[in-house]
């Protein structure tokens, strides 16, 4: 009898569902399809012409894989491409980049997770108010801010500067950074803030050992925003870094803008690879984390 009713039911925990292919799911697939060549196409044509001769390149055929794969247009770029009269690639730039993301990264991250964490937990007196004001910030242009900004940073030394760029960069954060993470926080139950209250936890404890280790989604999707923000900004690179610490991205344009010489377009190409190297490998690494992030609260409020 046992043996019969396992029989008779193993057809039921044995079937499989199977997929119909219906025009909404063909649809889908299409789509997608077209969205991963509307994006590729671009970087795989980036690719190729930075492996290619100029010989190559000359002949017109822009989709045609090297016959001749040479990786010399990626070292020119790197050490040699010319940025106005200096020839030095953009390695220095990279250098820049990475003295300028991390501090722009790390700081506004403790900010913004100090801000939402007082802003949704302990709610001080014109709380809302406050947090108006900020969000107003978020909505003001870049460019109508670069005017004051100079002038302020002029005026306490620090225009043309590291720890300028870096306190720039900082403040154009704060916003943003401040909404992901009173958003999040908002996701908390109240109880266990209540509870860490009740067992004699104050305002830096509760963050550190309550709030803090249970950031980790958010703080990763706060960095990758952050750090692809910082790394490709181009204007205020421009304005406030000063010559000593120009970005990449500052570099790339002087080396494809260039106009003395001969253009090469592979080492363009190669230079341009390179710039977005790092934000291209922050998301492949990242993006399940960033997934994550988003989908546990990130974006609520």
């Amino acid at each position: 009898m046992t043996v019969t009713k396992a029989v008779q039911h193993k057809p039921k925990y044995a079937k499989r569902a199977t997929r119909s292919w219906t025009p909404a799911r063909l649809g889908i697939y299409a789509f997608l399809f077209s969205a991963a060549v509307f994006f590729l196409l671009p970087l795989y044509i980036m690719l190729v012409t930075s492996v290619k001769s100029m010989d190559e390149i000359r002949m017109g055929n822009i989709f045609a894989l090297p016959t001749q794969f040479t990786i010399e247009p990626w070292i020119a770029a790197w050490t040699s491409a010319c940025t106005g009269i200096a020839c030095e690639g953009i390695r220095s730039g990279f250098m820049n980049s990475l003295s300028i993301a991390i501090p722009s990264t790390i700081i506004p991250i403790l900010l913004g997770a100090l801000n939402g964490y007082a802003l949704s937990f302990w709610r001080p007196r014109g709380a809302n108010v406050l947090f108006g004001i900020l969000m107003v910030g978020a909505f003001i242009p870049v460019q109508v801010m670069i005017f004051p900004l100079v002038r302020i940073l002029a005026s306490i030394d620090l225009y043309s500067s590291l720890p300028g760029i870096v306190l720039v960069h900082t403040v154009f954060s704060m916003p943003v950074m401040t909404l992901l993470f009173r958003n999040y926080y908002s996701t908390i139950p109240h109880e266990l803030f209540q509870a860490a209250r009740i067992d004699g936890g104050g305002f830096a404890r509760i963050f550190v050992q309550l709030v803090l280790p249970m950031s980790t989604p958010i703080i990763v999707v706060a960095a990758i925003m952050q750090l692809t923000g910082v790394w490709n900004d181009y204007i205020l690179g421009l304005v406030f870094a000063g010559r000593d610490h120009l970005p990449m991205t500052v570099q790339l344009n002087n080396v494809i803008n260039t106009t003395t010489g001969t253009r090469l377009y592979n080492v363009n190409m190669a230079a341009t690879i390179l710039t977005s190297l790092v934000p291209l490998t922050l998301y492949f690494v990242s993006g399940r984390w960033f997934v994550r992030g988003i989908a546990a609260g990130a974006v609520k409020g």
